[in-house]
């Protein structure tokens, strides 16, 4: 992914500098964590039930689109249980021997918390089975027809696994985990509140209007409704009086080039190459990604998803499409047979494949 698309400040993912702000407005307790209500609630019974009974609960698997807040619920679990959390990632166990050394450090009750749980290699996840279902890790010795694998206990932990891939999970580690939990974009009224509880914390003066204005451009993200938050506090302190109104919000949010739909400059790039350059497709992923001067892969990964979700653009089999709301934002009229207007002899004759690539 290209350092355009991670710098970007209505990206998803978080840049390296970013964890220590995170961490500062991240809710600590159940009953703190905004939205995802149905998930929240379905947590604390298996949580509250397993501290009844006295035992670790069930493994937990948090899937959805990265900002959403996997880690902070991680964290929460932790916290809620009053255990230990150790924290890794998919990438960084390469080897079955480094998953080993970290399961048998572990103590009693442990939250062992892997990100990205997806891109973890093979032989790693292999061992993670029998250390999820029996507390136990085969540790080979030696090569050869003389290896011999010696059993390991391992203390009862519990398994926090996050991931934006769900689909590339293998089915024996799905099934390994007794809860999955599916985590949705939020709507403008719960980032308003997530925005007035993080404006608390940071000491920063937000008015209802400029929470709504940063809010409606936040793409239904946490993560970057409270980055957004922090650069237009810079602005205020720096060239207003340090109250984020409505109109300070919209004169820093200009400045940060993110529109009312919250589209930076890469996105709005994509559209206007699609649509004045080529009639509004469909065009292939290289093509349309030679045109704007990026990777592929930072197209399809890093503005695609929202623009297929906001409606402005569509994934079908003979390539990508502008919507008539992608002709409308860029304040054009869409043309007679545009895709998903009326039937044109030109237009696709097929239903958008969100997967097709």
């Amino acid at each position: 992914m290209s350092a355009d698309g991670e710098s970007s400040p209505v990206s998803a993912y978080a840049a390296d500098e970013e964890h220590d702000a995170e961490v500062n407005v991240r809710p600590r307790r159940l009953a703190e964590f905004i939205a995802q209500d149905r998930v929240r609630e379905q947590l604390q019974l298996l949580l509250a039930g397993a501290a009844r009974r006295g035992d670790p609960p069930d493994h937990i698997l948090l899937a959805g689109p990265p900002g959403l807040g996997k880690t902070t619920l991680a964290n929460i679990v932790a916290a809620e249980l009053g255990a230990a959390l150790r924290v890794t990632s998919g990438p960084a166990i390469e080897r079955s021997g480094d998953l080993a050394a970290l399961l048998t450090s572990l103590g009693p009750g442990d939250v062992l918390f892997i990100d990205e749980i997806h891109r973890i290699a093979r032989p790693a996840e292999e061992l993670l089975y029998s250390a999820m279902e029996d507390f136990r890790v085969d540790v080979v010795v030696g090569k050869g027809p003389g290896a011999t694998a010696i059993p390991l206990d391992v203390e009862p932990f519990t398994l926090v696994g996050a991931t934006t891939r769900s689909g590339l999970l293998t089915s024996p580690m799905r099934d390994r985990f007794g809860f999955v939990a599916h985590l949705d974009f939020y709507t403008p009224a719960q980032l308003d509140a997530l925005l007035v509880r993080s404006a608390r914390i940071l000491g920063v003066a937000l008015t209802p209007e400029g929470a709504v204005e940063i809010a409606g451009r936040s793409r239904g993200t946490p993560r970057i409704a409270n980055r957004l938050l922090r650069r237009v506090r810079d602005f205020a302190e720096v060239r207003a009086d340090g109250v984020i109104t409505r109109e300070v919000a919209f004169a820093a949010l200009r400045v940060y080039d993110v529109d009312e739909r919250g589209l930076d400059r890469l996105d709005r790039a994509v559209l206007t190459a699609l649509v004045g350059s080529f009639g509004g497709g469909p065009v292939g992923l290289t093509t349309l990604a030679v045109a704007v001067g990026e990777q592929p892969d930072t197209v399809e990964e890093v503005c695609e998803p929202y623009l297929v979700r906001a409606g402005l653009l569509a994934r079908t089999p003979r390539g990508r499409v502008a919507t008539p709301a992608a002709w409308t934002h860029l304040g054009r009229t869409p043309p007679p047979g545009t895709f998903g207007t009326a039937p044109d002899q030109d237009a696709p004759d097929e239903q958008p494949d969100l997967f097709d690539t």
